[in-house]
């Protein structure tokens, strides 16, 4: 198992790797696994760009952001003109033309809500509008709505896993209670573990996803 001091080090050069984040202005603590990012970055994409760079280094087992999003003057909207830009993505992006959804914003903040048939359409809304200039923070409050889970619905998302993380799906296990799929088990690195979960979120009539995964 790494030791605290390396693992810093290992998520250190992984920020310097990753083209979207500039290392020098993010700090970096490690204690026990979990990784804590402080710092400043120009943009609410950045801030994401930076957690997932951390999340796929080996032996992190959990992230904290204390990253304050500092907007320069050419990147800043007004609440409104964020709410129209983000209304528009909605109704030009394919996969959200049927979606129910809600967008407030204040002070650069955006709150989605709303419905949606499928998970992925949840995370597709966060993805419109996480790139607008001005944005500074997203909540997402939509909800998906129940789907009658099929019989096979575990089957489904074992093979998902299959396909999708050979390597970590036979220390996997899946259950299914009513529309919510439960995952148990180990894996090597958070990346590993959101893959896991987002095969089981693509399962037709899973609504919600227990992660009760351990990172190694």
């Amino acid at each position: 198992m790494q030791d605290d001091a390396q693992l810093r080090q290992d998520v250190m050069e992984e920020l310097a790797w990753e083209p979207a984040v500039k290392e020098t202005r993010i700090g970096v603590d490690v204690k026990d696994g979990i990784v804590t990012l402080s710092g400043h970055v120009e943009s609410f994409i950045d801030k994401q760009a930076a957690e997932q760079a951390a999340q796929r280094v080996r032996g992190v087992k959990g992230t904290l952001v204390d990253i304050t999003v500092s907007l320069p003057n050419d990147s800043k909207r007004t609440d409104s003109e964020i709410t129209a830009a983000a209304r528009s993505g909605f109704i030009w992006h394919a996969g959200l033309l049927e979606a129910n959804l809600g967008v407030t914003v204040e002070d650069g903040w955006v709150t989605l809500s709303g419905e949606v048939d499928w998970p992925y359409q949840k995370l597709l809304a966060k993805q419109v509008v996480a790139p607008l200039h001005g944005v500074t923070g997203v909540t997402n409050q939509i909800e998906v709505r129940p789907r009658a889970a099929p019989e096979d619905v575990r089957r489904k998302i074992s093979g998902a896993l299959q396909r999708q993380a050979q390597r970590e799906a036979h220390r996997i296990e899946v259950t299914i209670s009513g529309n919510i799929a439960t995952l148990t088990g180990t894996v090597h690195s958070i990346a590993e573990r959101d893959a896991a979960k987002g095969a089981a979120w693509s399962a037709p009539g899973i609504v919600a996803v227990v992660d009760r995964l351990q990172v190694e």
